[in-house]
């Protein structure tokens, strides 16, 4: 995608985001719109799948990745280790409640790109600056991660490891979502109750 195209993408989600968002005085932007242009269409503001293979992989503590799509969606399957906070509950609620951790990178995905990257603009033009894009959503994770596979007779070291991390992480996502849905409810509490705990709340 070329500059002009970039451009053109940003303004159309920045005038649909402010046109359709219903802020009010206590979340209204305080950016100014040609920096938060310049923000939402910087490729800084994006992680690809493969990146963000590799945070799950590491079991990276400085990511945390979140789910825009609907609580039935999150419970049928989802990236391991995200939570969810489904797109209208993160229109109509105070960001701040899970953003404000400046030293965490909230990285934000959903079937495709549109909701996220309404999120991603709605999160920085409320100023915070730790909020990221996973890049194609979860449609680009199964068709990059999900169906990756190696054929030939050689492979570079570059390729090998990008290879291993990818199959590391689709063992992961299929290990967590083949799991019984009661299992797995479990397991996403337990990702909740240890998230407040790591922001002083209680359970």
């Amino acid at each position: 995608m070329n500059i002009r195209e970039k451009i053109s993408v940003g303004l159309v989600i920045m005038g649909f985001t402010l046109a359709l968002l219903p802020l009010s005085g206590s979340r209204s932007f305080i950016v100014k719109p040609h920096k938060l242009l310049a923000e939402t269409v910087d490729e800084k503001s994006y992680f690809t799948v493969d990146q963000v293979a590799r945070f799950i992989v590491l079991e990276d503590s400085s990511v945390q990745i979140v789910d825009l799509r609907s609580p039935e969606e999150f419970r049928s399957f989802n990236i391991p280790g995200s939570i969810n906070v489904p797109y209208k509950e993160f229109l109509n609620k105070d960001p701040g409640s899970f953003l404000n951790n400046g030293n965490i990178k909230n990285v934000f995905y959903s079937n495709g790109d549109f909701d996220s990257n309404y999120a991603l603009v709605l999160a920085r033009g409320l100023n915070f600056k730790n909020v990221y894009v996973m890049k194609g959503g979860l449609n680009e994770w199964f068709n990059t991660v999900m169906n990756s596979s190696f054929t030939g007779d050689r492979i570079s070291a570059r390729e090998n490891a990008l290879f291993e991390t990818r199959s590391r992480a689709k063992k992961m996502f299929t290990e967590i979502n083949s799991l019984p849905d009661s299992l797995k409810l479990k397991f996403i509490d337990a990702k909740h109750i240890a998230a407040k705990k790591l922001d002083g709340g209680c359970e």
